[in-house]
């Protein structure tokens, strides 16, 4: 989740900061040029008033000329900016530097024809740092006796202008990148804050599935609808865990009671076959009928128990447990003219080894019910990463895909082995043995025919040992 919430918070931050840095970077070269073409304007204005005194033939004009063009040439010596006062027909009354004119197109000329309309020319086109050949032109009235009778005209470079531009343009990258490191770091630690219980609500969610029912949520951190929740799910976690206890207790309770008037029940019948015929049908079904009746509520029992019982988890030679349970369970094998085999390597992995034993009891009498004679049964120990697995192969008859899916189940038996003797409660059992020890166990078709059953334990040692 959070690598799909973080891009889009990273992305709607870089938005905002775009969306509001574009703007900033074109006020600040208006401004900047702004400046520029109020000084050129107040110049032009300057030397407006001095050509004033030049354009008619009166007594003195010569040294006023000679002085309005000292002031143009050394206002082009000191600012690099050409100026000249030009008579309506484009002569060249006093220009700096001396020889200038202006060209019949472009600037400047736009700037001249809006003078001599009585009238301050507009402000130039916005300059921007990457044209290196742009000019600011700015012109000015000469008025005399309320008549146009000549222009000032200043031509300025923009060197320094499109300068200080991208200066600020550069300060103005800087801040936002500097105010994107700061939200992309906000960014990191508020969904941290706000995934944080979410993670915790994922992993016990995931313990409750695998059979560890005390595990909690520590509500304690996150936004205030997270620990809501959280406190939600630990209300539920307990409701759940109460009627699971109540109904492993019930189990529990009832097959144990259960035993005693079943016990005097087959006494009775075996004292009453004592009073019939040898051989009678009717009390060998009915003695055949209690046995599989005990052997029900034993089972049941078993299951409640390990359903409730913690696993002691130990680090254990898989590959020698195993071995065990191949070696004890091979004279049944033989008896039934199946071959049990074994591939075990020595491995190690985390389990409870009563469990883990008691499981492959339950796998492997399993496969020898119903892998006919002359048929084998193998059974595998090898390690992969952080896993170890345990596999017993058969060649018996297997399972359809929809079989697939319900193996396991309390009380399930295919329909097409329901004379085979057992419960339907040790692969249940087995499955409950394992998943306290965060193990698991998985069925899989045998090709050509048969069934595999794997038994997953973890290498690594769990959380608090």
């Amino acid at each position: 989740m959070r690598t799909r919430l973080l891009p889009l918070l990273i992305v709607l931050m870089a938005g905002v900061l775009l969306a509001l840095g574009f703007p900033l970077a074109v006020s600040l070269a208006a401004a900047e040029q702004q400046r520029v073409v109020v000084d050129r304007i107040d110049d032009a204005a300057r030397f407006a008033a001095l050509a004033q005194f030049v354009t008619e033939n009166e007594p003195g004009i010569d040294e006023r000329r000679s002085a309005l063009v000292g002031e143009l040439a050394s206002y082009h010596d000191v600012y690099d900016i050409r100026a000249g006062v030009f008579c309506r027909d484009h002569r060249a009354m006093a220009t700096g530097p001396a020889g200038w004119t202006i060209p019949r197109s472009g600037e400047e000329y736009r700037a001249f024809r809006e003078a001599l309309a009585g009238r301050r020319s507009h402000d130039p086109p916005q300059v921007w740092p990457w044209q290196p050949h742009a000019r600011l032109a700015v012109a000015s009235p000469v008025v005399r006796d309320g008549d146009v009778v000549a222009v000032v005209v200043t031509d300025s470079p923009t060197g320094q202008l499109r300068s200080r531009i991208l200066h600020g343009w550069l300060l103005i990258v800087a801040g936002e990148s500097a105010a994107m490191l700061l939200a992309v770091g906000a960014a990191f630690r508020l969904t941290g804050w706000v995934l944080r219980p979410v993670r915790v609500l994922d992993a016990v969610t995931h313990d409750i599935a695998t059979g560890r029912m005390n595990s909690r949520v520590a509500a304690a951190g996150g936004p205030p609808e997270l620990r809501r929740l959280a406190r939600s799910f630990n209300e539920m976690a307990d409701n759940v865990e109460e009627v699971l206890e109540q109904q492993r207790a019930f189990v529990a309770d009832a097959s144990h009671q259960l035993r005693n008037p079943l016990a005097a029940l087959l006494l009775r019948i075996e004292l009453l076959a004592l009073e019939l015929p040898e051989g009678n049908e009717e009390i060998a079904s009915v003695r055949t009928e209690g046995k599989r009746l005990a052997q029900v509520l034993d089972d049941l029992l078993g299951l409640a128990l390990a359903e409730h019982a913690a696993a002691d988890l130990q680090l254990t030679d898989v590959g020698a447990l195993a071995c065990e349970r191949v070696a004890a369970w091979r004279p049944l094998a033989e008896e039934k003219g199946v071959r049990l085999t074994g591939e075990l390597a020595a491995v190690t992995a985390w389990a409870d080894p009563v469990a883990l034993s008691s499981a492959l009891d339950a796998v492997i009498d399993n496969a020898l019910k119903f892998t006919p004679e002359g048929e084998e049964v193998t059974v595998t120990a090898a390690s992969n990463g952080e896993t170890c697995t345990v596999v017993v192969s058969d060649r018996g008859p297997g399972l359809t895909e929809d079989e697939l899916t319900r193996i396991g189940d309390r009380f399930w038996r295919s329909n097409r082995h329901q004379n085979v003797k057992g419960s339907g409660l040790g692969l249940s059992i087995s499955r409950a043995l394992l998943a306290a020890g965060g193990a698991s166990i998985a069925y899989a078709p045998h090709e050509p025919h048969g069934l595999r059953v794997t038994v997953t334990l973890p290498r690594t040692a769990p959380h608090g040992i």
